[in-house]
């Protein structure tokens, strides 16, 4: 899929913007260029790959793959999940116009 000039112009009425022919011209490249690379990514044969829900998921895999051939000695190197900075609440909420029970509180904005 690649656009036209006219397309840009079409995208450019619907969202109200003005552009100059030279931000047109520009915008057009970017755009198709977008476009370019995600015919790159359908093109790809994705069967018998399974979706996963987190890259974490492939890492885990990689190790436990790794671990069961003892080809490499690859360890999955994740942080402990600890605090490293003090809580500074009430500091950061001393400039804050209205603070109740260490929230912020904010006028309403939906009704």
């Amino acid at each position: 899929m690649s656009l036209s000039p006219q397309d840009i112009q079409r995208l450019a009425q619907l969202s109200r913007l003005q552009f100059d022919d030279a931000s047109a011209d520009r915008l057009l490249g970017q755009l198709n260029g977008f476009f370019d690379i995600v015919e790159q990514m359908r093109a790809v044969n994705t069967d018998g790959v399974v979706p996963m829900a987190h890259p974490v998921d492939a890492m885990q895999g990689l190790h436990q793959a790794i671990a069961d051939t003892d080809e490499l000695g690859m360890t999955l190197r994740l942080r402990e999940d600890v605090v490293s900075e003090p809580n500074q609440r009430e500091a950061n909420q001393r400039s804050a116009p209205a603070v109740e029970r260490g929230l912020f509180l904010v006028p309403k904005v939906i009704e």
